[in-house]
């Protein structure tokens, strides 16, 4: 729940309001203009601040006041057009693959049927129109087929009419009805015609073919949308159903729904790790791979902490669950990938726009064809205007115009989540192929943001052994972020800590203590100097050398002598290189920024090849960069993975986060790299790219198909060359222009980034 302090245009909602935002699964939608009526029902429901609909993952949203409207409100809205929201569901995503289960399987059957019949009515429309007995055979079977078997679509016409709304099944339901009832009054009446001397002709045939073949689109768009969500699925496979867990020194499974924050699970080798949470008891190596993009297992002991689908390896342990249901990682990948599937890309808005009044102008187009017919025709003028404005209705149906831009979005999200890049929404997938400029963080980004201990150079190498117990002991003391790192490197030379007295600590300097009442100090240049104590030229030497290759030095000395030097380094990433060179060459400028000083930035952006950088730079500083690149007309993105990166992540035109980094980072960013592999970032703008191309080809094809086909059936060329586009052909066309965007949009499965 959040507080939303902004008065919308259309209602006042007052900053002491409370809204909710969910996210619901929607049933019955056929087409783009279903989810532009269901969208602008949830939109003017009172209480109801925003919505949008998603026609590709079946799923809408809404952000309201629970104060104003209750989720039967919004439910009840959608049912009065003749769709449903899933509401009441402890797995809503699981019952709508069921009920499009269902629904995939009530096609198929109400096709075959379909088909069955269609067959002996398109045989006498084709080969034995003149047989009496046929005529009324053909209109039993087509009374069948459109009255039971498509009834759906008289159905949902009706309900979206009550409203004055129209989709795609206000298309087939005109154009079949009209059809079929021109053709019963023709079977029934037939002296009407024969009396003004025209020979009366049934279109069955036309009307159970359209029905048929729209089914079969519909069947093979529902199969094809499956493959889309494959992203979702297959973390949610990641899921264990059930766990078992311990109870009065008993073991029990228990389904992963009644796990609860403070249970004691157990986790054998091979079984993924139900919830997140922290070992307890017993040791394993877990493959983290799918959270953190990482290939090598990693050791979990005693208070390691573990998350929910990562995969036990050999050994075997007891976890107390910390984060359950939709608290853990793995169910905030899984909400993250969701979200960004049903979001929509800012062409899609004004495709919505389109597809919202292309039902009402086809109509049009379809009444002015009929007139132009009627008055143009001559002899034959009536049956022309029927057939002609009838394919025109099927021609024009808005489901490729639909599909275009979000299946190529949900694959693209789905691959990007395949490859350890979470986006969030569909605009920053959109804007990448645009970015031609991108600003590096340099810790924790370009460099791995956990400090070394790098070199090490003692006056008289054999007091090494004599001293690092000492050493150990004052670093295990210090505050100070650096001691962690020498403590980390004499810890893994197997150094025992010796015990020193009267510790104390210089601010910004270091920090002394005395053992066997001598004094030693750890620290900087400046408290060396300070105590007097005498360093050796090669000490001096060796220290220069080390911070003029962006390393800090830190001194250990007794109250006489420098004893050694320790040079401290963030390790470059082993990738970080090879990322950058692949941005470079794909036309991109890079840049970094850091807050460390000139000569560490200078060194860290010489070895990785960056041309452009800054240091010293401030929180603040970033987003004013950002600002600058932004006025100079650059798209630009910004990777960061610390709160200091935040402010300069909101500016930048699309905002990367480092998966490992802070949380305020992560909120921010429109894209998150689960991987700490910078090679993540030029494999994100590869897939925009390839999203993008994806979406306008499905755009091309699917307003070329309208512009071309909208004017062949209303009978343009007939003047030219006799030829009319026949209802039947038209309705194959019309299925095969939907499915052929969805599978445009499945080979972005197949590309390499």
């Amino acid at each position: 729940m959040k507080t939303i302090m902004e008065i919308t245009d259309s209602k006042e909602i007052s900053a002491s309001e409370q809204l909710i935002k969910r996210t619901f699964p929607v049933t019955g939608m056929t087409c783009a203009a279903c989810a532009v009526s269901v969208e602008s029902m949830l939109t003017y429901t009172p209480g109801v601040v925003s919505a949008g609909v998603n026609f590709a993952s079946q799923s809408a949203w809404a952000e309201f006041n629970p104060e104003i409207t209750s989720l039967d409100d919004l439910q009840k809205a959608v049912r009065s057009i003749g769709y449903d929201l899933i509401i009441d569901s402890e797995d809503p995503s699981q019952e709508q693959y069921d009920l499009q289960r269902k629904q995939y399987e009530d096609i198929r059957k109400r096709l075959i049927w379909s088909a069955v019949l269609t067959f002996p009515v398109f045989i006498i429309g084709m080969f034995f129109m003149d047989w009496e007995m046929g005529k009324w055979i053909s209109m039993i079977l087509s009374g069948i087929v459109l009255f039971y078997f498509g009834k759906k679509f008289f159905v949902t016409a009706w309900k979206q009419a009550k409203f004055g709304k129209a989709n795609m099944d206000t298309l087939v339901a005109l154009s079949t009805g009209i059809a079929y009832l021109f053709s019963v009054f023709n079977t029934l009446f037939p002296h009407f015609w024969h009396e003004q001397g025209i020979h009366p002709h049934v279109y069955y045939e036309a009307a159970v073919v359209i029905i048929t073949f729209i089914s079969l689109g519909k069947l093979l768009e529902e199969k094809a949308k499956s493959n889309t969500s494959s992203a979702i699925k297959k973390l949610m496979g990641l899921q264990p159903k059930t766990v078992k867990a311990i109870f009065e020194n008993e073991e029990v499974e228990i389904p992963i729904s009644s796990v609860r924050e403070g249970y004691t699970l157990i986790v054998r080798p091979g079984e993924k790790i139900p919830v997140d949470g922290i070992v307890s008891s017993g040791q394993s190596y877990v493959d983290e791979s799918m959270i953190t993009g990482e290939p090598v297992p990693v050791l979990k002991s005693n208070d390691a902490v573990v998350f929910a689908g990562t995969l036990n390896q050999k050994g075997s342990f007891h976890m107390i669950a910390k984060k359950v249901g939709s608290e853990t990682v793995l169910a905030g990948i899984i909400r993250m990938v969701q979200e960004a599937q049903g979001s929509k890309a800012p062409v899609q808005k004004l495709v919505d726009k389109i597809a919202g009044v292309f039902v009402p102008i086809v109509i049009g187009i379809s009444i002015l064809t009929f007139i132009t017919w009627i008055i143009l025709g001559g002899d034959n003028g009536f049956t022309y205007a029927l057939l002609s404005s009838v394919t025109v209705l099927v021609i024009a149906c808005p489901c490729a115009l639909g599909l275009a831009t979000p299946t190529a979005i949900m694959v693209g999200v789905g691959k990007g989540a395949e490859n350890n890049i979470l986006i969030k929404d569909a605009e920053s997938l959109e804007q990448g192929h645009r970015v031609n400029a991108v600003i590096l963080d340099k810790t924790g980004t370009i460099t791995e943001g956990k400090p070394q201990v790098a070199d090490v150079f003692w006056a008289t190498p054999e007091n090494s052994r004599k001293y690092s117990g000492i050493l150990l002991s004052l670093e295990s003391q210090s505050e100070h972020p650096l001691a962690e790192a020498v403590v980390n490197h004499l810890k893994g030379e197997m150094v025992k800590p010796d015990h020193v007295t009267q510790f104390e600590s210089f601010t910004g300097r270091g920090v002394m203590a005395k053992f066997n009442n001598e004094t030693y100090y750890v620290g900087n240049l400046k408290l060396i100097q300070e105590k007097g104590i005498y360093t050796d030229t090669k000490l001096f030497s060796t220290a220069e050398r080390w911070q003029g290759e962006a390393k800090t030095v830190i001194y250990f000395a007794n109250s006489h002598q420098t004893l050694a030097i320790f040079s401290i380094a963030d390790k470059i990433k082993a990738t970080s290189k090879e990322a950058i060179k692949r941005l470079q060459e794909m036309g991109i400028e890079v840049y970094m920024l850091t807050g460390d000083n000139y000569h560490t930035a200078n060194a860290v952006a010489d070895e990785v090849g960056i041309k452009h950088f800054k240091g010293e730079v401030l929180p603040s500083d970033k987003a004013e960069f950002t600002r600058t690149l932004q006025s100079e007309g650059k798209i630009v993105a910004m990777v960061g993975d610390g709160i200091n990166d935040s402010h300069a992540l909101a500016q930048a035109d699309v905002s990367i986060a480092m998966g490992k980094g802070s949380d305020i980072a992560m909120d921010v960013a429109k894209m998150t790299l689960i991987t700490s592999d910078l090679n993540s970032i030029p494999k994100a703008i590869k897939l925009s790219r390839s999203t993008v191309i994806g979406i306008r080809q499905n755009l091309f094809w699917a307003f070329i198909y309208n512009l071309i086909g909208i004017p062949l059936a209303a009978g343009i060329l007939f003047p030219l060359n006799g030829f009319l586009l026949d209802p039947m052909i038209a309705g194959a066309a019309m299925a095969f222009s939907s499915v052929s965007v969805v599978a445009n949009s499945l080979r972005l499965k197949r590309i390499k980034i």
